[in-house]
This record gives C-alpha cells, structure tokens and sequence, in this order.
C-alpha cells in the first residue's frame, strides 16, 4: 500500500432518490447526460481522474488543489447554466467537497483521511455550492478569488474532530479575476489614479484609504472576501489613492483635500451620478468631506471604523506617538524591516491567522515606499472634520467594531452622535480590518445590504 497527499473531489446529486422514484429511466439518462458532457470532461481538462462511481456520486483525485477547485466551480456553473437558474422537479443540482489531505493507494482504489473528509464535506454543501476544507481554503484562497465564507469547526460524522470549513456558494461562484475591470483616470493636478469596477447591480462606492493596491486588495487572505462579498450585491467602484497601488507613487500632494478631488476625478471617470458612498476607516473623512461638497452625488453614506479627528489632534502625547512613528516608517519600512511591518498587523487585526499576518506585512511592503506611507500617516493624523458632522444631510450608517484596537468605539461614536440622524451598529470583535472570520464581517454585509434599500436623501 501506498501513502501520498491529494486533493479529493467528492460529489454527489441532490434530490436523486426521489428522482429515481418518480421516473427512473429518464433519471438515469440525465445524470449519463450530465456526467458525460459536463462532471468527465471538466474533471480530466483539470488533470483529475475518477477513481469511483457510487450511484449518483463519484470520488476524484487530483494533483493540484487548485485545479480541484478551479473543477468544482467550473461544474457547478455549468449544471446552474443547464438549469437556467432554477430548481424544478426535472433539474439535476450537485453537492461538492473539495479536501486536501493523506490517502492510502490501494489498486484504482483511494482510502483514508483525504477521503473521508471530502466525502463529509461534500454531505454539508448546499445544493448547487462547494464546501471545503481549511487545507484547501489556504492553498486556493489567494489563487481563485470565488467568494468565499467561513462556516468554522463543522462537527461531521464519524471524524474525530472538527473540521474548519468554507462554503462557494451561489453568484460566488461567477467572481473570478475577469470580472474586476481596472482603469485609469487623470487628476486636476495631473496625477494618474487607478480604479476597479466589480460585480453587478446598483453602485457603490468606496474611497481609498491608508494603503491600497487594487490586484493585491483583490487576491489577498486578509481584504479579498471584503470586495468579493460587496461585489456580490453591489458594481463597486474603488481606487488605488494617489502614492499608492497602481496609482502614481510619486507625487506632490498628499493631503485631505488632494482625496476628496481624487474621488471626486473617479467617480467622474466611472460614469456614476448618484451612488451611495462607503468609507472605511481613514476613508471616512474623505467621503464624509465630498458629501458635505457634493450632497447632490451622494445618496446614502455608510462610515466604517472611521473618525473625525486625526491622532495629531487628539491630545500631546497623541501627537507626539503620531510624529514618532512616522520617523521610525521613513527609516525602517523603507529598509524592509518586516517586523516592524508587521507591527501594524497586530493593531490593524489582533485576531488574524498566521497566513494572515504574514502577508499583511509583505502586502504593505509591496504597496507603497516607506517614504509615502511616512507622508500618508502624517496627513491623516492632521485630519479634522469634526464640524462638517452636522453639515451632512444623507441617510448615514456608523458601524464600528467594539474592540477595535486602531480606532477606538467613542471615535466612532463620535461620528454617530454627531451627524443628524445617522443610524450606529456595533459590530462584535477586535479587528479593525474585517477578517473572513470574523462574525463581525457577516454583520457588516447584512446592515449594508438593509440600510442602502432605505429611501435615499433628495
């Protein structure tokens, strides 16, 4: 016997017994229909191979992870093309899991861990969606940009211990690389910016903010989910901020009111008139600005993580830290120092994984130079829009996180208080950048999703 790590695709057909019972030879045709023209081809374009068929099931071996699980959503669009979108008493729909683990080669033949576990995945993915183990989750995650969303330890049968598992399900499935669409727009004063259009239906937009960088934003542990799930229910429209990302580096302002005409240069070059507008954490004082100068564009504001008062203007010994750590960003981050970088991580997201807090410092390496980051810190410590709150007349949504350890709750309470009318959600958690972990994240997609079908500001 032989011992080897592959990745197992384990599917099987919802619904398929009652099928049988209600017309069992049209049953059978359509699911030799389906394997032959759809589940056979797709597996071996992907270099997989069948190892068994089990009834209306079948077990697959890969290589590669990825091409297992690039297999399982190129399956599971297909058969949701074939239905035409819908469930009828004639439609076939596939459950699928995808895990990476030890299997034991005995003839043709697979058995093992690596198999049982994709088969009790397999057993708790919604019809017509993909669940997946961590193992896959971290090999793919960064690879194949599907939508993502955690379902944490799953208790399944028969296994000893939990499993922690993910689910592709649904319009997730449709979000891959090509459906981010990058383009380049002209400043005032001549500075080129970079944004991203994603998904489809009503717009939004959201104003750049500390470090961006649009394909690295996109594919990364730690943001992507964030833009995959917004890009679900909305057109996103977002940019990379003047010094950073595919943006211009160098540049001769960075300030305030540089943003707010960086955004306001985007939003024309994208084509949107009215839209509602999502600022998170510095982002805030920016879209909180071009709203007070602009209430004809905006239709609905939503704050995240924000506030009004930079550090600078906080208190002295605020200021003083502010000064501080922009001399040690000019000296250490420029000589990529990624421990120091990484010190960031752990206030930006104390709850992060390994994988997350590694890449969150070469991300930021990769983003700007340490001279603009310097600058950038600078310029939003000096931030003040404290007396534009009262000005601001749109429906507005605060959220902010309890334990958030960037910015801290009375910062965004702040906010809340003191804009007319505006609605305050206090998400659960630590993290001021939203992980895919967090509950906090869900939290966020479900208040947004209700506050911008309210009835817009005129």
């Amino acid at each position: 016997m032989e011992r080897r790590l592959a990745a197992i695709l384990a599917a099987d057909a919802v619904g398929y017994s009652r099928m049988m019972r209600d017309d069992e030879p049209g049953t059978l045709a359509l699911l030799q229909k389906h394997r032959s023209e759809v589940i056979d081809p797709g597996i071996a374009k992907h270099r997989g191979r069948i190892v068994k068929l089990i009834g209306d099931g079948l077990l697959a071996e890969f290589s590669s992870v990825v091409e297992a699980v690039d297999c399982a959503a190129e399956i599971q669009r297909a058969m949701a093309a074939r239905n035409g979108g819908q469930q009828s008493q004639r439609s076939m729909a596939y459950r699928i899991g995808v895990h990476l683990g030890d299997v034991i080669v005995e003839g043709d033949d697979l058995y093992g861990d690596g198999v049982n576990v994709a088969s009790r995945l397999e057993g708790i993915a919604e019809s017509g969606g993909i669940c997946i183990s961590r193992q896959v989750y971290d090999q793919v995650q960064r690879k194949l940009t599907l939508g993502y969303r955690s379902l944490g330890p799953q208790t399944l049968k028969n296994l000893p211990d939990p499993v922690d598992a993910f689910t592709i399900q649904g319009d997730g499935l449709a979000l891959t690389d090509e459906l981010q669409e990058i383009r380049y727009c002209r400043t005032a004063d001549g500075v080129r910016l970079a944004y991203a259009i994603s998904g489809r239906g009503p717009p939004l937009v959201k104003p750049g903010n500390w470090l961006n960088h649009l394909e690295y934003d996109w594919e990364s542990p730690f943001l992507g989910h964030f833009f995959v799930g917004l890009s679900r229910r909305f057109r996103l429209i977002r940019h990379d901020p003047r010094g950073t990302g595919l943006s211009d580096w160098e540049v001769p302002d960075i300030s305030l009111e540089a943003w707010v005409s960086d955004l306001a240069a985007v939003v024309d070059a994208a084509g949107v008139e009215r839209f509602p507008l999502l600022g998170y954490s510095q982002g805030c004082a920016v879209a909180i600005a071009y709203t007070v100068r602009h209430p004809e564009r905006v239709s609905h504001l939503v704050l995240l993580g924000g506030f009004a008062q930079g550090a600078a203007k906080l208190t002295p010994e605020a200021a003083e830290r502010h000064k501080a750590l922009a001399t040690l960003m000019r000296l250490e981050w420029g000589a990529d120092n990624p421990a120091f970088r990484q010190m960031f991580a752990t206030r930006m997201m104390p709850g992060a994984s390994k994988v997350q807090v590694e890449t969150f410092g070469e991300w930021q390496r990769k983003t700007c130079s340490g001279e603009c980051a310097a600058r950038y810190l600078e310029a939003t410590g000096n931030f003040d829009v404290l007396g534009l709150l009262p000005e601001l007349r749109v429906p507005t949504l605060v959220m902010h996180v309890r334990d958030d350890a960037q910015i801290s709750l009375e910062r965004g309470r702040q906010l809340a208080t003191r804009i007319p009318g505006a609605k305050f959600v206090v998400l659960q958690g630590k993290n001021h950048i939203l992980l895919e972990q967090d509950p906090a994240t869900q939290r966020f997609f479900e208040e947004i999703a209700f506050f911008l079908q309210s009835e817009p500001s005129r």
